[in-house]
Formats: C-alpha cells, sequence, structure tokens
C-alpha cells in the first residue's frame, strides 16, 4: 500500500474556467486546470484525530495525462487509493517533486512542495471534456480534530467549495459558525454540509457530543426527502449566453452526472412559454456525441418515458446515452437554444432577464455591447476575454432562487 506524508486533499488548484483557452503557451505545458471539487470529511473514533476523506475532482486540461493534488506538510496519510469516477476502476498514483508538477502544468514556486501525481484512464478530451477522479484517503491531524472533555471539535479551513463533515455514530451537533444544513444520514449519523459562495476559505468550527436517540431513522413524512437532499454534493450546472435581447433567444449548456444503473437517458422538459431549438449534447468523460430528439404532445406519451402531466403544447428533449453500468457514471453537456418571449426582452432601454434557477450553480453572460446594471440577487461579476460581463450565482439552498438582471446597452462617448 502507498504511504504519503500528506494532508487533506481538499486544497485545489483553484484556476478561472477561461484559463483552459489560454493556458497553452510558447514557454511551457497547458497549465492545469480543474473544476467541480468536492470533500466529504467522516470523523472517526473521538480521540484518535483521524477522519477519513473521499475528495472528488475533475481534471480538466485538454489533452493532459496526469492530475496533480498538492499535498500539505507535516502529517502521515494511511489507506490511500484513487479511482476513475467514470468507471470505477482504480487508478495509479504516486508521490512526485515541484519539478515534476511543474514540468506537467502546476504553477508553484516551492521547491519543496509535493504532489500526488495520478495517471488518467486517458487524455482529457478536447474541448471542454473531462478526467473525474476520487481519491480516498484517512488523514491524522490533532490540531484539526480533537476532544474537550466528552465534546469533540472538528476546526478546519476548507479551501474547497463544496463541502461535508460527517460526525461519529451516536453523536449531535451542539455548534456549528458557518452556515450549513444538517442531514442525518441512513445509518443514523448527523452530517453537516455547505457550499461555501465566497472567494476566501471557509473557517470552519463544529462542535457535537454524545447523545442517545440518534439511530437510524427514514423520515417518513410525504416530500421531505428532496427538501434533505445534500445540496453541496450536487454538481449541476447551468451557463446562460443571452444573444441580443431584441430576438428574445439565449444559448445555454447545462452539466449533469448520471450514476443509477441501467439509465440511458436524460429529459428535458422545456419550460412553459419558451421554445427550444438546437439541442446537442457530449459525454464529457470520452468527448463522444450523444444522440438527441425533440418530443411534443402524445408523442412524449407514447415514447413512455414517465413524464408526467403531459399536454398537447407539453415539449421535451430526450438526451439518450449508453445505459450506466453498476459503480459506473457518465457526465453529460447538453447544448440548446431558447426563445422566451416573456422572461428575456427589452423593456425601455433596458435589457430585461426575468429566470428563476433550480440548480445550485448558474451564470449568466450578457450580450456583448451591454453594462451591468441591476442584479436582484447577490452573484460574482467578471469580465470574460471578450470583453462580455457575466454573472456567476451559486444557490446554496434546495429551493429556486429568482434572478432579476437588467442592463443597458453601451454608448461610444
Amino acid at each position: 500500500m502507498n504511504r504519503i506524508v500528506t494532508c487533506a486533499l481538499g486544497v485545489s488548484l483553484l484556476v478561472p474556467a477561461f484559463a483552459r483557452a489560454q493556458s497553452q503557451t510558447q514557454s511551457g505545458p497547458s497549465r492545469q486546470t480543474e473544476g467541480d471539487a468536492y470533500t466529504r470529511y467522516e470523523l472517526l473514533a473521538p480521540g484518535s484525530a483521524k477522519f477519513r476523506i473521499i475528495y472528488e475532482v475533475t481534471a480538466t486540461t485538454p489533452g493532459a495525462m496526469y492530475y496533480f493534488n498538492p499535498i500539505r506538510k507535516g502529517s502521515v496519510a494511511t489507506d490511500e487509493s484513487v479511482s476513475d469516477r467514470a468507471t470505477g476502476k482504480p487508478l495509479v498514483f504516486d508521490v512526485v517533486s515541484q519539478a515534476v508538477a511543474t514540468a506537467g502544468g502546476v504553477r508553484g514556486t516551492d521547491s519543496t512542495q509535493t504532489y500526488i501525481r495520478v495517471k488518467l484512464s486517458h487524455p482529457v478530451p478536447a474541448d471542454g471534456g473531462e478526467a473525474r477522479v476520487l481519491i480516498l484517503k484517512t488523514y491524522e491531524d490533532a490540531a484539526s480534530y480533537f476532544a474537550q472533555g466528552d465534546v469533540i471539535v472538528f476546526t478546519r479551513s476548507l479551501g474547497i467549495k463544496r463541502n461535508t463533515v460527517v460526525l461519529p455514530p451516536g453523536y449531535e451537533m451542539i455548534s456549528c459558525n458557518y452556515p450549513s444544513q444538517v442531514i442525518q444520514q441512513d445509518d443514523g449519523r448527523v452530517a453537516i454540509s455547505f457550499w461555501n459562495g465566497t472567494p476566501a476559505e471557509a473557517p470552519l468550527t463544529l462542535r457535537a457530543r454524545p447523545a442517545v436517540g440518534l439511530g437510524a431513522t427514514k423520515t417518513a413524512v410525504p416530500g421531505v426527502a428532496a427538501r434533505l437532499d445534500e445540496r453541496a454534493h450536487q454538481n449541476r450546472k447551468i451557463v446562460y449566453f443571452l444573444q441580443q435581447p431584441e430576438t428574445h433567444a439565449f444559448d445555454l449548456y447545462h452539466d449533469y452526472t448520471e450514476s443509477r444503473p441501467g439509465t440511458g437517458t436524460y429529459i428535458n422538459e422545456v419550460r412553459a412559454g419558451s421554445t427550444v431549438s438546437k439541442p446537442s449534447a457530449r459525454n464529457l468523460d470520452t468527448g463522444e456525441e450523444l444522440k438527441w430528439e425533440v418530443l411534443q404532445g402524445d408523442a412524449i406519451t407514447r415514447a413512455k418515458l414517465g413524464v408526467v402531466n403531459v399536454t398537447p403544447q407539453s415539449e421535451i428533449v430526450v438526451f439518450r446515452f449508453p445505459q450506466v453500468k453498476t459503480g459506473e457514471s457518465v457526465r453529460i453537456r447538453m447544448f440548446e437554444t431558447y426563445t422566451d418571449t416573456v422572461r428575456y426582452k427589452i423593456v425601455g432601454n433596458e435589457l430585461m432577464w426575468d429566470r428563476s434557477f433550480g440548480r445550485p450553480a448558474n451564470a449568466v453572460v450578457l450580450p456583448a455591447g451591454w453594462m451591468l446594471a441591476n442584479s436582484s440577487v447577490p452573484g460574482t461579476v467578471s469580465e470574460m476575454p471578450d470583453g462580455r460581463i457575466r454573472l456567476d450565482f451559486v444557490n446554496p439552498r434546495t429551493d429556486d432562487i429568482p434572478v432579476l438582471i437588467t442592463a443597458r446597452k453601451r454608448t461610444s462617448k
């Protein structure tokens, strides 16, 4: 078994998405890029200072055959393993120096820094393809996980944006300083889960103590399960690219991971008042183009796809892929163009976008030549390389957020 001197693998190299297009330079290899990182910390026996780390990350550097993860210094990790999330098969990994990582596209100046180097099962597909990696390990850190009498404390600055911490069996949480979901697991353990939407690390501190009555139970109230779904682990995201507002049209892509064995379709139900055109899709794990079809009214019912409340006006887009096998998953990206005269239009001299978001990660790119005037929901704003303005919204809640955006046409001086 490999053993490495390390710290939590939840610290990643954060690189803006647009850097993918700018990463290849004449002076060196493509800069490593990644996304969709998620860390789950499962606290082991109180007093052991140990916790199990389950770390999901996606390598996105086009053509890359390796993924490098930085290792903090000073601690020993055990029970390590790395696997491909698409196939579930193990991946080969080792520990390398900063020089080796730099040759592989990692930017760093500390010559003593070390990295886990993961050999991917295939090169990362070009044009937005991915290689999804799962890293497992047990970590011992008495500064992060310790006991104070009968109370256990987990305190750690978490740089990854999506995190979950699971308490030992039979422990209740008595305090947590970071806004989080509290979700009891099927085996009775209590988890706290959050999505950090800020650019800074989350300075998490939580405390727990032994309790009676936290055995494995299922909530029987109808409709509750969806509200208790772990939001931080959801990795669905969507990006809207607004065309000029007089067209009422916008392009979009949305990413989705399917892991249910036997599933071979994804169904997108078109919202009432919208029309869809130009659908396409690809498997991000392989780069393979996927088949699709648009169905309306009775054709939806005849297809026996499980869509409910079908009317003559109902419209769906069906994306098809090979059925998922046990232990495997597929990551797909779907592209569509929508026209919506109600939710995207011009009012007076302003562009108006009025739409609710149900996914945890959402982005809107304004059309060329327009400047942001209003955003009803807090989001981060950035300028793209071509000058368009992009707004990113993180919704850590399980409900929809209604987003109203207005913009005005830029005028020359």
